[in-house]
Parts: C-alpha cells; sequence; structure tokens
C-alpha cells in the first residue's frame, strides 16, 4: 500500500515538474466532465503550481478564458494533455498504466 502511495507521489511530482518545463507553451487539453461530458481545448500553460496548473485558452469574440486543473486528475485520467505540435501525448506512460 505505501508502495503505490509512493509511486502516486512520484508521478505527480514528475508530471508537475514537466508542466513547469512547458510553461508558456500550448497544450491541447481534453477533460472529462462526469455524465458524458467532454470538454477538448487548446491553449497556453499560464502557471504551474504545486498542485494545480492554470491554461489560458481564447474563446468567442476574442476573449480569454483560465482553465485550472489539478495533477491528480492527469494521473487518474480524467484530464489527458496533448502537445498540439506534433499531436503526441505529454504522459504516455500514464495512459498506458491506467487502460
Amino acid at each position: 500500500m505505501e508502495e503505490a502511495i509512493s509511486r502516486q507521489v512520484a508521478y505527480v511530482n514528475n508530471i508537475h515538474e514537466t508542466l513547469v518545463a512547458y510553461t508558456g507553451r500550448r497544450l491541447r487539453i481534453r477533460a472529462n466532465m462526469g455524465r458524458s461530458k467532454i470538454i477538448e481545448r487548446e491553449g497556453i500553460l499560464t502557471q504551474a503550481h504545486n498542485s494545480l496548473f492554470i491554461v489560458e485558452t481564447e474563446e468567442k469574440r476574442g476573449r480569454k478564458a483560465r482553465q485550472s486543473y489539478q495533477y491528480v486528475d492527469v494521473l487518474t485520467g480524467m484530464v489527458e494533455l496533448t502537445n498540439p505540435e506534433d499531436e503526441q501525448p505529454l504522459f504516455p506512460a500514464l495512459q498506458q498504466e491506467i487502460a
């Protein structure tokens, strides 16, 4: 049990470090919001805090919106992050392990 928890903590730290390196770059996000509602957006990663990260997206009529997501959501597969330049997932090992 403790080994599984320490492995998950290491994954969350890895996600955080990777996203800190991606700050200021474009990401594609696919988020499962529950009840069969899936949101797909593309935006710029503006901030990566200790427990969450913030993505700024373009909305209708030139408005900007900010969305925040937790690293745990990436770990559990509720949020999938993709590099839009090469269409490759940022965390393919997590997606394979979850599936």
